[in-house]
């Protein structure tokens, strides 16, 4: 990798650990709403798939380690047992999959959109499945608190992410 890479590579995982953090309670959900996903929407525009992945890799390392950058300021390996745990895992999936969207489709802004939409679709899910075991629910009860109450945020964040990534990606471009 050249050093113009790594350095993508960490600065946008400043900037995911930075806003991550930043979080609203919902006090009829036991998730927070966060700034995460615009952070890692973001990340699939300014970096390849590859080093998006890694980028959200390294964020979730460095919560694991214990350095409270995971929603609420909160961090380490109890955070992954916890109600959101299956979410931080599922951000990985999100930033394959939107990313694949992005880079595939540069000239569609609606169909990375869709690709945004479908990656926080399998997040969702994953987090979802992963809340209902730890509440002891099923899957279609946590469905309203684990997923369909954050949809009309990430809708917004999709739409700004995508708006604002595109701008950074054509600015990286001519650098």
């Amino acid at each position: 990798m050249k050093t113009k890479d790594l350095t993508k590579i960490g600065l946008m995982t400043a900037i995911i650990c930075i806003l991550a953090p930043i979080s609203i309670p919902i006090p009829f959900s036991p998730v927070a709403l966060t700034l995460c996903t615009f952070a890692l929407y973001l990340s699939t525009y300014v970096l390849s798939p590859k080093q998006a992945i890694s980028a959200t890799a390294l964020y979730i390392f460095i919560g694991m380690i214990g350095i409270p950058v995971f929603s609420g300021y909160t961090a380490g390996l109890a955070k992954f047992a916890g109600p959101g745990g299956g979410y931080i895992i599922g951000y990985l999936f999100l930033v394959a999959i939107t990313s694949y969207f992005v880079h595939k489709y540069p000239n569609s802004l609606g169909t990375q959109m869709t690709g945004a939409f479908l990656g926080t679709i399998v997040t969702y899910a994953i987090g979802t499945f992963w809340l209902a075991r730890v509440t002891n629910a099923s899957f279609l009860a946590t469905l309203p608190l684990g997923a369909f109450v954050f949809l009309p945020l990430d809708f917004v964040k999709i739409i700004l992410s995508c708006i604002v990534g595109r701008k950074v990606q054509t600015y990286l471009s001519n650098v």
